[in-house]
This record gives structure tokens, sequence and C-alpha cells, in this order.
């Protein structure tokens, strides 16, 4: 019995381990997008909260056509390589309250 709880151990160690190797290199970001090269594969990007522009390189699967400059996105980052990329969904208006 005491094996098998060693053994239990230590593979939730493994595992636990490899997704935090895996979740340093990879970041995912918030913010709008400045400018799209579809020619050269690059877009530039500008995180929430910042006044940095990044310019970065897409991966083949990234689909640049679906974004426009001033869209509010969602990115995947890996050393300035975009792996992915969303469109972030349309705010809400909220309903006026009071009188």
């Amino acid at each position: 019995m005491k094996k098998i709880v060693a053994v239990l151990a230590v593979a939730v160690l493994v595992v636990s381990m490899a997704s935090l190797v895996f979740a340093a290199g990879m970041s995912m970001e918030k913010g709008t997008i400045k400018s799209v090269d579809a020619k050269a594969g690059t877009v530039v990007f500008c995180a929430e909260g910042t006044n940095k522009d990044t310019t970065l390189k897409a991966e083949k699967g990234v689909d640049l056509s679906k974004v426009k400059a001033g869209d509010k996105v969602e990115v995947s980052v890996e050393k300035d390589m975009l792996k992915h990329m969303m469109v972030a969904p349309a705010a809400k208006p909220r309903p006026a309250v009071g009188c």
C-alpha cells in the first residue's frame, strides 16, 4: 500500500512540474492590435495597462485576416511569437440604475 501511495505522489509531482515548465514559456495577454501586416505575418500589439507596442511574428496557424487595427484581443505569446489570438467579445452595455 505504501508503494502505491509513493508512486502516485511521484506521478503527481512530475505532472505538476511539467505544467509549470510549460506555463513559464507562454503567456496569455489582453490588449489592442495597433497594426497588422499579413504579408510579413506580423502584428503590432499593445498589452492592457502598458504604453509599450510589441511586434509579434504570427505562427503559421494564426489567421491574421480576422483582426484589424483597433481590435481588442487576447493572445498567447511565447518569446515574441504569436501562438494564438482571439478577438475579445464586445462589452455589453450596463443597464441604467436609479430613477
